[in-house]
């Protein structure tokens, strides 16, 4: 068999030592390129530590800060109460209204610390649910007796409707009664007038609906997707005169999560809005025994 040509073997050699060449420059280029991403690996594990200690610190902060709140308010409250009693002596009209502005303030900085605690708590993984049998009769009549102060003193009617055929539930009452008691201060809040109505009805085999509705000023489809994100809030002009944090829906949310249910609403402006909770009749499926 013939040799090749000496000019053809020079050809072929200088092909592989091209190739070679090419070889080694991708090979460069992906050692390079895995450095790279390493160090993108090694970035991205320091940013997450670096947002997960910011938000333990966050969590920190506010857990601390609510407890300290605590006592302050809690001693404004008591020297309204005596004052509004006239234990140290008769009141002025005027000076019992602005006891009463004083004392309703205090309330109100209460309620939003309540509100930053919670979520302080369970941003820390610190709630702990505590479930247990209980009749939607006996919580709808602790609701009721708990907003009769405020419901008497408005235009508004505050009706919860006999829950009909439901059987007991088995999950944590305190929870649930904490969304609830958020859905209804929120619909009194923003309903100057007109009927505010609570409802409970199977949604299926397995799961309740709670659901909230009233006759007040209703929500822009826009603002629908952001109202239970933490910190936000209707613009309107009760919003502007009403103060809050902007926590009580997303609360709902979360505790709605950990009830394994879901949050819902439907509004219509100038109508009126419906939030609702869908929770399991039993958080699990091996609950107590009903004894």
């Amino acid at each position: 068999m013939p040799e090749a040509p000496m000019s053809q073997i020079d050809e072929q050699a200088a092909q592989i030592a091209q190739l070679q060449g090419e070889a080694d420059a991708l090979r460069a280029e992906l050692d390079e390129t895995n450095q790279g991403v390493l160090a993108l690996y090694a970035e991205l594990d320091t940013q997450a530590e670096e947002l997960r200690q910011a938000s333990d610190l966050k969590s920190r902060f506010l857990s601390y800060m609510s407890h300290e709140f605590r006592t302050p308010l809690g001693s404004i409250l008591s020297i309204a109460s005596l004052l509004s009693d006239e234990l140290d002596g008769p009141l002025s009209p005027e000076q019992h209204k602005q006891v009463a502005f004083v004392s309703s303030s205090a309330r109100e900085l209460s309620d939003m610390v309540d509100d930053l605690l919670d979520l302080a708590k369970i941003e820390a993984g610190r709630i702990t649910i505590s479930p247990a049998w209980f009749d939607m009769l006996d919580l709808f009549a602790a609701l009721r007796g708990m907003f009769r102060p405020i419901v008497d003193a408005t235009a508004v009617d505050l009706i919860f409707e006999e829950p009909v055929g439901l059987p007991r539930l088995y999950t944590d009452d305190k929870k649930l009664a904490q969304i609830l008691r958020n859905f209804i201060a929120n619909s009194l809040k923003f309903t100057t007038r007109g009927v505010v109505r609570v409802s409970a009805q199977l949604e299926n085999s397995s799961h309740v609906r709670f659901a909230v509705s009233d006759t007040g000023i209703g929500i822009a489809p826009e603002l629908h997707g952001a109202l239970f994100e933490d910190f936000s809030q209707v613009d309107s002009p009760l919003q502007k005169r009403l103060r809050g944090t902007g926590l009580g829906l997303s609360l709902c949310k979360r505790f709605a999560g950990l009830l394994g249910g879901e949050v819902g609403m439907q509004s219509t402006p100038g109508t009126g809005s419906t939030f609702h909770v869908i929770i399991p009749l039993a958080i699990n499926l091996e609950p107590a025994d009903e004894t």
